[in-house]
């Protein structure tokens, strides 16, 4: 007898379909074919004790299965329960009429208990997407799966509760997505706030830029002046995720077994790698392939630390998905697509010693120890970096200031107001969502210039010898600064603030003398709010 069951298999952070085909016939011999992996091949083991002690029986017979499609690699331990169910109608214990339409994914343990499996949010999304009618996983994994709404998942214990849901004794947990307890990853509003960084004006201006245009952002300057405090209260003013954002988040922390199985992420991840980390920490692999770091920042903020520290081979996997937003990893069984789009920030010293154009402490570095610490960055990465913000030592003044500092919900009511614009100029552009993520074509349609801009452009690019991808970038940060201002136009003020940062592209840089951010007339800091 033939029997089909359906389960499924993790490619990327998606689902693919698999059905278990389950034939049992005259000999004595027990075959599974259709490209497993050695924990697919063990399934049969706990399969035959689980059917043993859950009250059933292993068929005496020849039992062939198949995983179809063939040529899909299977890889985990998520196909236990299919094909014990499989078996199980095929030697006619139970209906198999009643088993179409269900999807089923669960580990077995040699008592007949279903253990947690990874991936099942992935397959809830699968099951809807199909129209099945309902999903078995075990109970471990029963709220995750719920959190996909317009499906019915059945919560499993033990192997024999299947006889249950076929009887219909047995019911549907349901939930409606968005409404379980709430998980976080990253810093909260609460705990954190832009009130507590005291002066930084103009470093607060340029967090809330790349906050607006979603831009990737650089801090530069010495120990103890703000950069990591003002880095970890970025997601602080960052629009809140949508719900397709976070159930996209949280498929990908639940794949890496990251996050809490019973709630959806409520906050924009925030990562922060130590520069010890490796190559394939940072952007994904191993075997099998799991998300990286810059996967798991996706929707939110990747904050490399000590950036010049890290390896430069590290650094320069970043450069790819900075610009698709996704990462690639190619294996030579298969390829794996994982999401990762996020905004990256970055802080640095000035130079080894951290002292560089440091206002009253004296630079120990000679200017080829300079050049060849800022040579740890790549000129190709630092131009998919937008803004190169210099952060100078707070004064005694900014620290005893007896009036707070702005804070985080009156900066990210004007972040808000600047996506809302983006987001209605890009209702008819998917997958663009932020000025940072816009097109060639679309720069050239939503950042024109009147000629005195094209002149102060023009001067900029010749002097510093800045490239293409610096100049598409800096009218992206120009277009981001118009929309906090609510401008229809990209203006003069709007240009020169945005050519002023980018600092890092000028040759003074690392030299001991003035960096030249003051090249360009800058608009007042605070100005037009």
């Amino acid at each position: 007898m033939l029997v089909k069951t359906r389960t499924a298999t993790l490619q990327g952070i998606s689902a693919r379909p698999v059905t278990v085909e389950t034939k049992i016939s005259r000999g004595i011999q027990c075959t599974l074919v259709g490209l497993p992996d050695n924990a697919v091949k063990e399934s049969l083991k706990r399969v035959d004790s689980a059917l043993a002690e859950s009250g059933f029986r292993m068929p005496g017979k020849k039992i062939l299965i198949n995983l179809s499609p063939a040529g899909l690699p299977k890889e985990g331990t998520a196909f236990d329960l299919a094909m014990a169910v499989g078996i199980m109608a095929a030697s006619e214990q139970i209906p198999h009429e009643k088993l179409e339409g269900f999807l089923m994914l669960g580990e077995l343990s040699l008592d007949g208990s279903l253990l947690p499996v990874r991936g099942v949010l992935s397959a809830a999304v699968l099951a809807k997407e199909m129209g099945c009618k309902g999903l078995w996983v075990p109970r471990a994994n029963a709220r995750e799966a719920a959190l996909v709404d317009g499906i019915e998942v059945y919560g499993l214990d033990h192997l024999g509760q299947v006889v249950t849901i076929l009887d219909g004794t047995q019911e549907a947990g349901t939930h409606t997505i968005g409404t379980p307890n709430m998980g976080t990853l990253g810093p909260q509003v609460d705990d954190l706030d832009f009130s507590e960084v005291m002066g930084q004006e103009s470093c607060k201006r340029a967090m809330e830029i790349a906050a607006a245009g979603g831009h990737n952002i650089l801090l530069i300057g010495p120990p103890g002046a703000g950069k990591t405090m003002m880095a970890q209260r970025l997601p602080t003013i960052l629009p809140p995720l949508a719900a397709s954002e976070a159930l996209e988040t949280t498929l990908i922390h639940s794949l890496a077994q990251n996050h809490l199985a019973d709630s959806l992420v409520s906050a924009r991840p925030f990562r922060s790698p130590h520069h010890t980390i490796s190559d394939v920490a940072l952007v994904g692999g191993g075997a099998p392939p799991q998300p990286g770091e810059i996967s798991l920042a996706h929707n939110g903020v990747l904050f490399l630390d000590e950036f010049p520290e890290f390896k430069r081979t590290t650094l320069e996997v970043l450069r790819q998905p900075l610009e698709e937003g996704c990462v690639t990893i190619s294996r030579a069984k298969a390829s794996v697509r994982y999401p990762s789009r996020f905004m990256l920030v970055a802080s640095m010293n000035p130079c080894p010693c951290g002292f560089l154009d440091h206002p009253t402490l004296p630079c120990s570095c000679s200017p080829v120890e300079v050049q060849k610490y800022r040579n740890k960055i790549s000129g190709p990465l630092l131009d998919r970096i937008d803004l190169h913000v210099p952060v100078s030592p707070p004064s005694y003044e900014d620290l005893t200031a007896p009036t707070p500092s702005e804070d985080s919900r009156t900066i990210r009511g004007r972040v808000l107001r600047a996506r809302k614009i983006q987001a209605s100029r890009f209702h008819n552009s998917p997958g663009c969502f932020t000025n940072a993520q816009m097109s060639s074509r679309m720069v050239r349609e939503c950042c024109a210039l009147d000629s005195h801009a094209q002149w102060i452009l023009k001067t900029a690019m010749e002097r510093h010898g800045l490239s293409a991808r610096a100049y598409t970038r800096i009218l992206k940060v120009a277009r981001t600064i118009a929309d906090l201002e609510n401008s229809p136009k990209i203006g003069v003020n709007h240009l020169a603030e945005a050519i002023r940062f980018r600092g890092l592209d000028r040759p003074s840089f690392g030299s001991g003398q003035s960096s030249g951010f003051a090249s360009y007339p800058l608009r007042k800091v605070g100005g037009g709010r």
